[in-house]
């Protein structure tokens, strides 16, 4: 700015050497001096423009920055469940009572007492859903509810077809008229 100002009163000084007639002078000066306000005032909006453009950025910076943070922040605690050292969990439904809790996943346990109704749920963790060893698993099979009323409910099913037979043999049958066909 001192160069710029310096500039200014050298080209006056100039000015004042090269012309004569004071008239003119006066009027060069004046006319320049509107031309400088003029162009200042232009600079000035430049540099008020410029200035809110590098404020927005820096608002815009900002922003992302918050945003890297956040989504930093999420992939942490992604790698924390993806890496944990705790194991997994692994959801149970307890086939006595329906109650669902999650348990951590530990192979060389067998079984688990439910904590709402204290029933012991043997644990299969080869992922085999099939009824193995004359063990229910608890709803898998379509006539059982539950461990130990499957069997009751397979004899009643084989029963009920003799059960049938048995009733037809005991009502007389009805004789056919003539009439009726």
């Amino acid at each position: 700015m001192l160069d710029l100002n310096k500039e200014y009163k050298s080209f006056l000084k100039d000015m004042e050497e090269k012309i004569q007639n004071k008239e003119e002078l006066d009027y060069i000066k004046e006319r320049f001096q509107v031309f400088l306000d003029i162009m200042m005032t232009q600079m000035d909006k430049m540099v008020k423009m410029k200035d809110e453009k590098i404020a927005e950025l820096e608002n815009k910076h900002k922003e992302l920055e918050n945003k890297i943070n956040r989504i930093e922040e999420i992939v942490e605690h992604i790698e924390e469940d993806i890496y944990s050292e705790d194991g997994f969990d692994f959801e149970i439904i307890c086939p006595y009572c329906n109650y669902k809790f999650v348990i951590d996943v530990d192979e060389d346990k067998t079984e688990i007492e439910c904590p709402e109704c204290n029933n012991i749920i043997e644990l299969d963790w080869s992922g085999n859903v099939d009824e193995q060893e004359g063990h229910c698993n608890g709803g898998a099979c379509s006539f059982c509810g539950g461990c130990g009323e499957g069997e009751v409910q397979e004899e009643q099913l084989q029963q009920q077809p003799q059960q049938n037979q048995q009733q037809e043999a005991h009502q007389p049958k009805k004789e056919q008229n003539d009439d009726d066909m």
